[in-house]
C-alpha cells in the first residue's frame, strides 16, 4: 500500500517537474505569413562582410524584420532587442530599432539609433538612408538631403532614392529662399545674403533669385555688386520686367541717367504700365536735361530770365511741336553766334516765334517781360489752334477783362489769348504787369501747358 502511494506521488512530481520546465522555456512566437509590405521604403539592415553574427544573433535579425514588415512592432523591437543584447556591436539591430521607432513615428528617437550605427560604420547605407528618413520626418530636408547623398554615392542603385532627393532638393532650395525672404524683410541682411547665395549655388540658373539678392544688396549701400546681380538676372531672362525697373532705379540713383532712361524704357516695353511710362519720360527728359548747358540747368532757379534763357526754354521743351513748323531758312542774327543758346536761337528764330529785331539783333541778354512772354507764347497758341480749330474758336470766345491791359492795348490779344488758354495768369489784384521780369519757373509752367496743349492738337 505504501509502495503504491510512493509510486503515485512520484508519477506526480514528474508530471510537475515536466510543467514547471515547460513554464521556463521561452515561447517562440510564429513568424507572421507572408504579406505586403507595411514599410517598403525602409531598406533592410543587412549585415556587412565584416560582420560575423551567431546564428542566433542573425536569427533575431531576420525574424525582427519579418514582424516589423508585418506590423507587428512590438514582436519587431523585441527581436531587434534580442540581437543587440547578445551582441552590443551588432549595429543593424541599431538600424532595425531605429526603423521601429520610425514606424512609431519617433523620428528623433530613431535618428539616436541610426547615429548609433552610423558611429560604428559611417558607411552603412542601411543607416544613412534610415537617418534620412527621420530627417525627412522631422521636416528638415537639408541634412535629409545630405544623408540621402551620401547613401547614393555609396551605392547608387537604391531604389527610389534619386526621386525623393529632387522632391528633397526642390523642398531644400524653397526652404532657403523663403529663409532669405524673411530674413531680408526683417531687416537682416547680412543673413538674406547669405541664403540667397546658398540657393543660387544650388539652382545658378534662376534669374529671380540674383534679382532678389541684388535688392538685398542695393538696401546695403552695395551699388556695384547689385548691378552686377541685376546684369545677370536679365541675362538669363531678358524678359525680367521686374529686373530691369529695380536696375534703373539703382542706376538712377547712381546718376546714371542715360542708362537708368533705357532700362525704364525696357521695363515698359515688357509691362506698358502707366506708372512705368511717367518714370521712362522723366529719366528720359533728366537724362536730356543733364546734356544741356549748365546755363539751361539754371533757369528753373532765375529770378528773371534772357531772351536766350526763353529761345532755349521754347526749343527744348517744345522741340517736337516745333519740328512740326514750316521752317524757312538761315535769319540773319547779328549777335546770336556767340550766345550758349545760339543753337536754340536760330530754331525760334527760323519758326517765327522769336524772330530777330529790323535791325537783325536778337539782343539774347536782354530780360524778357510778362508782356514778352505772353507774345511768344501767343504765337505758339495760334499755331496750336490751325491744327486744332476747336481750341482756337474756345479761346477766342473768352474775352478776358485785364485791369491793367484795356482791349485797346498792343499786348491785350496777346495776353487775352494766354489767359483764355490758361498757360499764364494775372496777378492777385487782377493785374497782368505787362514790364514785370519774368522768372525762370513762371516760363516753365507757362511753356509746360503750352506743351500739353500741343500734344493735344496731335
Amino acid at each position: 500500500m505504501r509502495k503504491s502511494w510512493m509510486r503515485r506521488l512520484a508519477g506526480w512530481l514528474a508530471l510537475v517537474g515536466l510543467v514547471v520546465v515547460g513554464a521556463c522555456t521561452p515561447k517562440v512566437v510564429p513568424l507572421p505569413a507572408p504579406g505586403p509590405d507595411h514599410y517598403p521604403d525602409f531598406l533592410f539592415p543587412a549585415t556587412p562582410s565584416s560582420l560575423t553574427p551567431s546564428p542566433k544573433v542573425a536569427d533575431h535579425q531576420q525574424r525582427g524584420w519579418r514582424f516589423l514588415q508585418a506590423g507587428n512592432l512590438d514582436h519587431a523591437r523585441s527581436e531587434f532587442s534580442s540581437a543587440l543584447s547578445a551582441s552590443s556591436s551588432f549595429y543593424p539591430a541599431a538600424v532595425g530599432l531605429g526603423d521601429v521607432a520610425l514606424a512609431h513615428k519617433r523620428p528623433k528617437d530613431a535618428l539616436d539609433f541610426f547615429g548609433k550605427a552610423l558611429a560604428a560604420d559611417s558607411r552603412y547605407v542601411p543607416a544613412l538612408v534610415g537617418q534620412g528618413q527621420a530627417y525627412l520626418a522631422l521636416n528638415q530636408s537639408q541634412p535629409a538631403l545630405e544623408s540621402f547623398k551620401a547613401a547614393l554615392a555609396i551605392d547608387p542603385s537604391l531604389p527610389n532614392l534619386g526621386r525623393q532627393m529632387a522632391v528633397l532638393q526642390f523642398r531644400a532650395q524653397q526652404d532657403t529662399i523663403d529663409q532669405a525672404r524673411k530674413a531680408a524683410a526683417a531687416g537682416h541682411a547680412d543673413q538674406a545674403l547669405q541664403a540667397y547665395s546658398q540657393a543660387i549655388a544650388a539652382s545658378p540658373d534662376s534669374a529671380f533669385l540674383y534679382r532678389e539678392r541684388a535688392g538685398v544688396e542695393r538696401q546695403q549701400g552695395n551699388g556695384a555688386q547689385a548691378l552686377a546681380d541685376f546684369h545677370k538676372a536679365i541675362a538669363l531672362d531678358p524678359n525680367d520686367a521686374a529686373a530691369y525697373e529695380q536696375m534703373a532705379a539703382l542706376l538712377d540713383q547712381q546718376g546714371d541717367l542715360n542708362a537708368a532712361a533705357g532700362a525704364w524704357q525696357r521695363a515698359y516695353a515688357l509691362n506698358p504700365s502707366p506708372d512705368l511710362k511717367q518714370r521712362m519720360q522723366d529719366a528720359q527728359n533728366r537724362a536730356a536735361l543733364a546734356k544741356l548747358p549748365a546755363s539751361y540747368r539754371a533757369i528753373d532757379q532765375a529770378p528773371q530770365i534772357t531772351r536766350a534763357d526763353l529761345a532755349a526754354l521754347v526749343g527744348v521743351r517744345l522741340a517736337p511741336f516745333l519740328s512740326t513748323l514750316p521752317q524757312g531758312g538761315p535769319v540773319l542774327i547779328t549777335d546770336g553766334r556767340d550766345s550758349w543758346a545760339a543753337p536754340w536761337i536760330q530754331t525760334v528764330a527760323r519758326a517765327g516765334i522769336m524772330p530777330p529785331y529790323p535791325n537783325h539783333t536778337f539782343q539774347p541778354r536782354t530780360t524778357v517781360t510778362r508782356g514778352e512772354l505772353a507774345t511768344v507764347l501767343s504765337r505758339l497758341l495760334r499755331d496750336i489752334g490751325r491744327r486744332t480749330p476747336s481750341l482756337a474758336h474756345q479761346w477766342s470766345a473768352a474775352h478776358r477783362t485785364v485791369r491793367d491791359v484795356p482791349p485797346q492795348h498792343l499786348s491785350y490779344p496777346a495776353v487775352s489769348l494766354v489767359l483764355s488758354a490758361g498757360v499764364m495768369s494775372t496777378e492777385a489784384d487782377g493785374s497782368f504787369q505787362l514790364a514785370k521780369p519774368a522768372s525762370g519757373a513762371e516760363a516753365i509752367q507757362a511753356l509746360d501747358r503750352v506743351s500739353a496743349l500741343a500734344r493735344r492738337s496731335e
